[in-house]
């Protein structure tokens, strides 16, 4: 059955590559960014029924008015997808406050925004689902210049979990998506730039990312890696931490 779906972040990358995706699958989709021009791009090449709405993510009030515009043209809504996030390049010890809090409000708060506003929605249908779109970094200290991202996305991967367990006896499925590095813009338009990578550094294209979650959605699952290799690593890490960080370190 073709679902209404809402995805945040949708203007490029993993957002646009979902968008393509689900657009061919025939879903009805409700596509939110800070960008209106390649929002409009992106609907354009989905080739699906599709809803602009020019959102701030870090604005309640904005991602509270996406939703009533998905209901007011859809009528329903099935799936929610949050998204949208930006990285920073900056150690722990060099972080001021406004960065963390930037980092807090575009990973952390949007989301929470979003699972607030589309909750009641679904409680009253009796079903629904929400996906939050994390990253590797916020199990595993893989790129400390990262640190407020990571911090960020690890406070996301606790909310998505607390929402989880309160949500499953209502009928509602709740995702956490955690992709590693992607081939987007997300490095360059990260706050601070990016470092090089080292050569041979794997990543995998936002399509390889976006049919990731294109499968949750499907098959809804408490929470999946991307890449599988990810699951992996992560695992290797809480095998020993302290083993782990070390081997770390020495690479630095």
């Amino acid at each position: 059955m073709n679902k209404t779906i809402v995805i945040t972040g949708a203007s490029g990358g993993i957002g646009a590559a979902l968008a393509a995706q689900l657009g061919g699958q025939g879903h009805r989709l409700a596509l939110a960014a800070r960008r209106e021009p390649e929002l409009n791009a992106v609907a354009r090449q989905s080739g699906a029924e599709t809803l602009v709405v020019p959102t701030d993510v870090t604005s309640r009030a904005d991602v509270e008015r996406l939703r009533d515009r998905a209901l007011s043209v859809f009528g329903r809504i099935d799936v929610w997808v949050n998204n949208a996030g930006r990285g920073m390049t900056k150690p722990v010890l060099e972080l001021t406050d406004a960065e963390l809090d930037l980092m807090m409000a575009v990973n952390v708060k949007s989301a929470l925004y979003g699972m607030q506003a589309i909750a009641p929605h679904f409680i009253a249908r009796g079903g629904g689902h929400i996906v939050n779109v994390s990253s590797i970094l916020s199990r595993v200290p893989c790129a400390t210049y990262r640190s407020a991202y990571s911090a960020a996305k690890a406070a996301l991967n606790a909310l998505t979990a607390n929402a989880r367990v309160d949500l499953a006896p209502k009928g509602i499925h709740v995702t956490l998506v955690m992709p590693g590095l992607v081939s987007s813009d997300f490095q360059k338009n990260a706050v601070g730039g990016s470092p090089p990578l080292p050569p041979g550094t794997p990543s995998q294209t936002p399509q390889e990312a976006a049919a990731a979650i294109v499968k949750v959605i499907e098959q809804p699952a408490a929470e999946t890696y991307t890449n599988p290799a990810l699951a992996a690593v992560a695992l290797k890490y809480f095998e020993d931490v302290g083993a782990f960080e070390r081997d770390a370190a020495a690479q630095r």
